[in-house]
């Protein structure tokens, strides 16, 4: 014959253990659908400075027709400076620009709109000499490369060699007369360290570079004047392990702060779960002694 108390003691126990089990599956199923959920309701813009003879600016981000969000402003962003990637709510956003220190009353130098859509991502530029100065939005194709290769696409914003070629050591063509403002396709690559040699389009100085990809990473190569002579800049845009755009300047190591937040929430959820754990023991225990 069961004991009575043995049924009632019971109850706080399976109680505790059918809280857990919700507890951990809503975790679980959080962890892996908060990304997928994201990626619906937010796209992702950079901001970039692209015009050689054009001064510092204050950049300024606000949402059409939504007071509600907080406009954002970038002071004094110079020549060859490109932000991170900002994740924003889909809808449309106005992009203005000051020079630097204006007052915010006074008319924009330039303004444009970006509409953003769901996991998608945009650079708008200031773009072309200062006296025809514009802003310029490039579409990002931030999908990752397959089989263990690299994707790289060449930013051009050199007005002293305003129609680039790049090419290998060799002399093997990557990219042919590429005009000042504008961009390349995307390339699919084996990774590795790439040195590129960048000149005036069919003849001039050549100016080498050396540029290290990743295999699964997505990048840009950004060419700007530097006193003279060509500099490029490697943006890492986007990396195979990580949700969401980077944008970064590819340092060749670190890399992993978008990747923390997920490890956040389960290391979040086992404390939790630990705690509960400890307490169903507690209970379990004080039952017992009251048999």
């Amino acid at each position: 014959m069961t004991h009575p108390h043995l049924h009632r003691n019971r109850r706080p126990i399976q109680a505790i253990a059918a809280f857990v089990a919700v507890v951990l599956g809503l975790g679980l199923s959080m962890i892996l659908a908060g990304p997928a959920a994201a990626a619906d309701t937010v796209g992702y813009v950079r901001l970039a400075h692209l015009s050689p003879d054009t001064p510092k600016v204050d950049v300024y981000l606000s949402k059409v027709s939504d007071t509600s969000f907080q406009r954002q402003r970038f002071e004094g962003v110079g020549y060859g400076v490109m932000s991170e990637y900002l994740e924003l709510p889909v809808g449309t956003y106005a992009v203005s620009m000051r020079l630097a220190g204006a007052e915010e009353s006074t008319p924009a130098v330039l303004t444009t709109q970006v509409t953003v859509e769901a996991g998608a991502a945009y650079t708008v530029a200031g773009v072309g000499k200062n006296a025809n100065l514009g802003l310029k939005v490039f579409d990002d194709d931030l999908s990752r490369p397959t089989s263990g290769k690299a994707k790289v696409r060449v930013i051009q914003a050199s007005i002293a060699v305003p129609v680039l070629d790049v090419a290998l050591p060799d002399g093997t063509p990557i990219a042919t007369a590429v005009e000042f403002a504008t961009t390349t396709p995307y390339q699919v690559v084996p990774p590795g360290t790439w040195t590129l040699q960048l000149k005036r389009n069919g003849s001039g100085q050549v100016s080498t570079v050396s540029a290290r990809l990743s295999a699964g990473n997505v990048y840009s190569l950004l060419v700007v004047d530097a006193g003279g002579t060509l500099k490029a800049e490697l943006r890492r845009d986007a990396q195979g392990s990580s949700s969401v755009p980077d944008g970064g300047v590819d340092t060749g190591a670190g890399g992993t702060a978008h990747e923390s937040e997920p490890l956040a929430v389960i290391v979040m959820g086992l404390a939790v779960l630990l705690i509960l754990f400890a307490f169903a023991l507690r209970v379990r225990r004080l039952a017992s002694r009251r048999m």
